[in-house]
């Protein structure tokens, strides 16, 4: 069932992704259409802290069902609204709903695993979170191509795991319910950082390939079935994650992404675009786990909430931020050399953090 939560949580911004070109002809393709899609990484970025208190405060149990809950109602509400400030209301209820999800998630599963078994398992929450793209944007995008407001009915999924917590999460750990002292572990504000701008970076995927595909020749079920291939391979790396050898994980991960975007800018053509996504995904499939697992580490069990909460808003800040650090570069030189451009920074950054971590040991 917690496994089951955590695929509700990266699809919720962009299982709305193959309705973007039909919301843009009925509101005005700009930045405030994008922005119905990534105000609820704002939301959730925003919310996270708060979330992450609130776990080691209150539980993580009482969190998760609330929080669930809360998306289950928020989400479906887009179907019924009709104009663009009401939908990013409900939109942004719907950020804090997941950030209560991934939070408590995350608290859950480093509380009740150690050592290799943590890792196996923060893999697993990852791989589950793309599986979630997986299902449910292919299946977006066929609702879409019927009627743009159809998806929104996706989220009501989240009602059925809401009362699942209610009934079957039985216990949890109680280690957090005393004020904490142990002093916060700085070395998390770079790991934030490095999260923010990682998914800065991969959420060009939902935001503008939706455009691209569409001057392609694509329709609505193929962006999203496209889409989503990006979150496969995330699956993929996230399944990969505790075999692999843990010290140049982050740089390669970095330089994947970087990779796939360069594939992406030079593409052209549907397949190569897939395939540039396809690289990227598995690239984001190891970011999340890896940066997850060090957090953990670093963290004492009473602070555990609070120190992921952090992971969480560093994610969901990059998503929000993506289209508007992002647009000016698209105006100028247009979708393609967008990914051209910053395939070239990511690719560079992976291989300065693998050249670091050399001479580091």
């Amino acid at each position: 069932m917690v496994l089951a939560s955590a695929t509700l949580t990266i699809m919720a911004a962009a299982i709305i992704a193959p309705s973007l070109p039909a919301m843009g002809e009925v509101y005005g393709e700009g930045v405030l259409v994008r922005l119905a899609l990534t105000i609820t990484s704002l939301a959730i970025a925003i919310s996270a802290p708060v979330a992450g208190l609130a776990a080691d405060r209150v539980g993580r149990k009482p969190l998760l069902t609330a929080s669930l809950a809360t998306y289950a109602v928020a989400g479906t509400a887009g179907y019924f609204v009709d104009s663009l400030p009401v939908l990013l209301g409900t939109r942004t209820l719907l950020g804090l709903a997941v950030g209560g999800i991934m939070t408590s998630v995350s608290a859950l599963i480093t509380d009740w695993f150690d050592g290799p078994e943590r890792g196996r398992f923060l893999g697993l929450q990852q791989a589950f979170a793309s599986l979630g793209g997986v299902v449910f944007l292919p299946l977006a995008g066929i609702l879409a191509g019927v009627d743009w407001r159809l998806p929104f009915w996706l989220y009501s999924v989240a009602a059925a795991l809401a009362l699942a917590a209610l009934a079957g999460l039985k216990t949890e750990p109680r280690t957090a319910r005393k004020a904490e002292k142990a002093p916060f572990p700085t070395k998390a504000v770079g790991i934030y950082l490095l999260a923010m701008v990682a998914t800065l970076v991969f959420y060009m995927a939902p935001t503008q390939l939706p455009f691209l595909l569409r001057d392609l020749g694509a329709g609505p079920a193929v962006i999203g079935v496209v889409v989503a291939g990006s979150t496969l391979t995330s699956v993929v790396g996230a399944l990969a994650f505790p075999r692999l050898p843990k010290g140049h994980i982050t740089a390669a991960s970095v330089g994947l992404l970087g990779l796939g975007w360069l594939l992406i800018g030079f593409g052209g053509t549907i397949p190569l675009v897939t395939a540039g996504l396809l690289v990227g995904g598995f690239g984001v499939g190891l970011v999340v786990p890896n940066l997850n697992l060090r957090l953990a580490d670093l963290a004492s069990p009473a602070q555990r909430g609070r120190v992921l909460s952090g992971l969480v808003a560093g994610i969901f800040l990059g998503q929000f931020l993506s289209p508007l650090v992002i647009a000016p570069l698209v105006q100028t030189a247009g979708i393609p050399a967008a990914f051209t451009w910053t395939g070239v920074v990511t690719t560079i950054a992976g291989a300065v953090l693998a050249l670091a971590h050399k001479e580091k040991n």
